[in-house]
């Protein structure tokens, strides 16, 4: 894995993982607060968020899995995202497209962030060690609720484009 030991793979994974969710998160409070052009934010947060979700399909894991489906589905949200922010002309359509794509990139994100924190932690897995309990399940509902009142704002503010 790019002449890496699993370990320093991993670690290098968890890293860009990281600066993927502080730079998504910072830009899409910025993007729902009505600064919609951030293009220095932006770009760190699509780049990582496309590095986290290519270096995660190079771990040694073999058949379809549900970190292997996440992935898809990140890849074809964040090719939207980048198509609405990068190849599409600047238009209403463009904006509501990149708020509602980087919403959910960011989420999935965050997502993957809750499955890993719950697995790898001891305190949080002695409360969910199966990942159906209720603790678990809270977490991921106040995961979904916040990013939708995120999506939801960054989207009222793209409508304004135009």
């Amino acid at each position: 894995m790019l002449g890496l030991t699993l370990v320093q793979f991993t670690a290098l994974h968890v890293i860009i993982s990281l600066v993927a969710i502080v730079s998504g998160v910072w830009a899409m409070i910025a993007y729902a607060a009505g600064q919609l052009r951030r293009p220095v934010l932006t770009a760190v947060f699509l780049a990582t968020t496309t590095l986290t979700t290519v270096t995660g399909f190079l771990f040694p894991i073999h058949g379809m899995t549900p970190a292997i489906a996440t992935g898809l589905v990140s890849t074809l949200v964040l090719a939207v995202a980048l198509g609405a922010r990068y190849a599409a002309a600047p238009s209403r359509r463009a904006e509501t497209t990149y708020a509602a794509s980087a919403t959910v990139a960011l989420y999935l994100n965050v997502f993957v962030l809750v499955v890993q924190a719950f697995q790898k932690i001891p305190a949080l897995n002695a409360l969910a060690p199966g990942g159906t309990e209720p603790a678990f399940l809270v977490a991921q509902a106040l995961t979904l609720a916040l990013h939708g009142a995120l999506g939801i704002a960054a989207w009222r503010q793209a409508r304004t484009v135009g």
